[in-house]
């Protein structure tokens, strides 16, 4: 990281100085380095950065060859699509002292011979190829894992065995992955298509609501992504809560692609999207993928956006809806630490320098005194109400009682609202099914006429009838009609057989002829079979006995599977609301440690 973030420092003043290495009177004609004139900017620049002039001279050298070989392999890229890669070796197959090497290839073939060609290449047997710390699947294409022109391929070998348990490590973990993303994925749609018509302690469903436990009123299809797209990210931070940092990052992904579903206005409301950033920045972090710098700055800038809408410029938003800021100063802090990670990677020395300071300044307010937390356990609270309470208050212990004692009463109330709702809503749903209207289509009413029983029946009772005018008009279709008149039968009497039966002319023929070409009477007034089965009707009809035996079979196993689904779902969802902010800060700490001793203060 040192010897990057002198590279790093290098190219920016030479960038600065307009400073071309790649041209003379640095780089000859034969593309060997210009030695007096690098020797002279070797000193100047040692002089600037305060670092030994054989030090600088060796990274300037570094700096010119990566330059003069990028050039010639953009040249080469633009006139035969052939990229060069720059390889890292093992140490034991390096040629001489250089841990670097280059490989030119096609990027619209398969990984698999590229890894042949550098196994016979460097007379490697069992080799595995990492691209900003993920492996490449040796059966897919390069390009399409991102493989690009001058991108560094670290290349690791492995012995027989290893490769062997690689394999089936690789397609294990595939699987799993997979695996894991179908059923969070199935699990939360389960839950997302849920409304809450049902007793939630038999039925679980979810409710998206605001910082005060209101349900808010979202678009079905927003919501249904909204409902995703949290879920996977729950998943991912349950799994970066275990360090399966690999796996937490392919749902974190997941959960990302989901919020880009929803409106801007939605994600630019909530803190949630934000959060998800920092998490997957973290992940990069923690595999040491920062080569991906140019997505984690996007996404911290991005992040950094939505805190300042949601919060204010100066938290004011949060001090009105919660009376404090506290609890989301961690935010700011990790935000802060990527930052200035990034700025150092980036050799911008004094921008990461700034950025700690500002990051050791909040340090110091959010971490908290181990005798104020051990007093707080000691009188029965948890260490999650005992850290949010003390960060709430800055640290002010009668303060934090006074919090925690708050928030209780407030969840307690919350819980007692919610319920109430719940049960209200299930009696609507059940009197209007005791009407005879299903219970699903109950529910979706409810939910149109925001909770309104009357307004709702009326929705059901136009819905039911447009649905059996749709299908007496269907019954009653003038080919229908005309094909009975052509078999002699009067207009009456084929428009009364036709709605009987549902629009089936065999059926219509046959009635008729058994009652001499008349409907009877007393089948006048029968109901129509098509609208007693049309769905958005009220029904009471029982099941043909044929049917309900393996009807209720596949019944019962579907509904043991989605049972099963979500209740695994819901294991990664935390019990509390404020668990993103629930940091202990230990991961942070270590991170503020390094890089203080990477920075040299100015």
């Amino acid at each position: 990281m040192v010897e990057q973030n002198t590279e790093m420092k290098l190219k920016n003043i030479l960038k600065q100085d307009k400073i071309q290495l790649w041209n003379p009177p640095y780089t000859e004609d034969n593309n060997q380095p210009g030695r007096q004139h690098m020797q002279e900017l070797a000193e100047r620049y040692a002089a600037l950065l305060a670092l030994p002039p054989p030090e600088v001279g060796g990274a300037l050298e570094s700096v010119r060859v990566q330059a003069v070989r990028r050039g010639k392999g953009n040249q080469t890229f633009r006139e035969t699509s052939v990229a060069t890669l720059e390889l890292l070796l093992p140490r034991d197959s390096r040629k001489g002292s250089r841990a670097k090497s280059e490989v030119e290839t096609r990027l619209d073939v398969a990984t698999q011979q590229l890894v042949d060609r550098i196994g016979e290449d460097y007379n490697l047997k069992n080799i595995k190829l990492i691209l900003n710390g993920k492996t490449l699947s040796v059966g897919q294409r390069l390009d399409e894992q991102g493989v690009k022109n001058h991108s560094k391929v670290m290349v690791l070998k492995l012995s027989d065995a290893e490769w062997k348990q690689q394999l089936n490590e690789e397609e294990e973990k595939r699987r799993s992955q997979e695996e894991s993303l179908q059923r969070t994925h199935k699990g939360f749609q389960i839950l997302s298509e849920r409304d809450g018509s049902e007793d939630p302690d038999r039925t679980p469903f979810l409710e998206i609501a605001d910082q005060k436990g209101n349900p808010l009123k979202i678009p079905h299809k927003e919501k249904k992504a909204l409902i995703l797209a949290m879920g996977f990210h729950e998943k991912g931070r349950s799994l970066m809560k275990k360090k399966q940092y690999d796996d937490a990052l392919v749902h974190l992904l997941q959960a990302d692609q989901h919020f880009n579903q929803c409106g801007s206005a939605l994600l630019s409301s909530v803190d949630n999207s934000a959060v998800l950033q920092l998490d997957i920045v973290w992940c990069y972090r923690a595999l040491e993928a920062l080569g991906c710098l140019q997505d984690a700055s996007s996404r911290l800038d991005r992040a950094h956006r939505v805190f300042l809408h949601c919060y204010g410029e100066r938290s004011e938003r949060l001090l009105l809806l919660k009376g404090n800021s506290g609890r989301e100063e961690v935010l700011f802090l990790r935000l802060h630490l990527l930052q200035s990670l990034l700025s150092y990677v980036e050799g911008n020395d004094s921008r990461a320098l700034e950025l700690l300071s500002s990051v050791e300044s909040l340090y110091s307010r959010v971490c908290l005194d181990p005798d104020q937390v051990s007093q707080l356990l000691v009188l029965g609270f948890t260490e999650r109400e005992a850290r949010l309470g003390l960060r709430a208050c800055r640290g002010d212990l009668q303060g934090a009682l006074e919090h925690i004692g708050s928030r209780r009463q407030e969840q307690q109330e919350q819980q007692q609202r919610e319920a109430q709702r719940r049960r209200s809503r299930m009696a609507a749903v059940s009197s209007l099914s005791e009407l005879g209207f299903s219970r699903r289509d109950a529910s979706r009413a409810l939910q149109q006429a925001d909770g309104d029983a009357n307004a709702a029946y009326t929705i059901l009772l136009e819905s039911s009838q447009l649905s059996n005018n749709n299908t007496q008009q269907g019954a009653l279709s003038p080919h229908k009609v005309d094909q009975l008149l052509s078999l002699g039968f009067q207009r009456s009497s084929s428009e009364a057989a036709l709605s009987l039966t549902g629009g089936d002319v065999q059926e219509a023929t046959q009635l008729l002829l058994d009652n001499n070409g008349v409907v009877p009477p007393q089948l006048l007034g029968a109901s129509s079979p098509s609208t007693s089965s049309t769905s958005s009707s009220p029904s009471t009809e029982e099941p043909a006995p044929s049917s309900s035996t393996s009807s209720s079979t596949s019944s019962s196993t579907s509904s043991a599977e989605e049972a099963e689904l979500v209740k695994e779902v819901l294991e990664d969802l935390p019990h509390h609301e404020e668990d993103h902010l629930d940091l202990t800060l230990e991961e942070e700490a270590e991170l503020i440690a390094s890089l203080r001793s990477f920075l040299r203060p100015t």
